[in-house]
């Protein structure tokens, strides 16, 4: 049986585009469900400007903070014992990063207008404590959301959320990654 030119042409024109079509195909409808990273990530926008008082006094912005990465968590200033745990991860993390670690700032917003304690200050060193003035109403985010623990980048933006009773070492795993990828902070 003998092919015809034409025929053997369409083959080989077949031949060399079906895997241009397949990648074309993959690319636009395969959305892998596993990623690598732990927190999730959030379209990048700015935390609040709003003034906040500092639990030492004084004044405190979170643009005071820009060119480091921060972790923020918000709580009552009473911090239960879920706050504990929230504060003690990121302290956690934080020393673990090891020489990275000057590279990360924490800081704990009080959503409420219970004063936060000399014993939480001294028992979480270098921390930012963060207090909301009286009459101002946070919007939903990283000064105003319980549930989460949100990391900012350098510029100020809010760019990824772990949760509340997040686990250390997957929390640890992600800051490395993105310290070791980026130039900044």
């Amino acid at each position: 049986m003998t092919l015809s030119p034409r025929t053997k042409l369409l083959m080989l024109f077949a031949l060399f585009a079906s895997p241009i079509v397949a990648s074309l195909l993959t690319y636009q409808f395969y959305k892998p469900e596993l990623t690598s990273n732990y927190g999730e990530l959030l379209a990048p926008r700015p935390v609040t400007d709003q003034a906040f008082g500092r639990a030492e006094g004084g004044a405190f912005r979170f643009e005071s903070l820009k060119g480091k990465w921060v972790l923020v968590a918000s709580d009552s200033g009473a911090c239960a014992e879920a706050c504990q745990a929230k504060l003690a991860a990121m302290r956690q993390v934080r020393l673990a990063l090891g020489r990275n670690a000057i590279r990360v700032e924490r800081v704990f917003v009080a959503d409420d207008f219970a004063a936060p304690s000399a014993a939480l200050a001294a028992e979480y060193p270098g921390q930012v404590i963060a207090v909301t003035p009286r009459g101002l109403a946070l919007p939903p985010g990283a000064g105003n959301d319980r549930a989460f623990i949100y990391l900012l980048d350098p510029r100020g933006d809010v760019m990824m959320r772990f949760p509340a009773q997040a686990d250390s070492k997957r929390m640890l795993k992600d800051l490395g990654r993105l310290l070791k990828a980026s130039q900044m902070g």
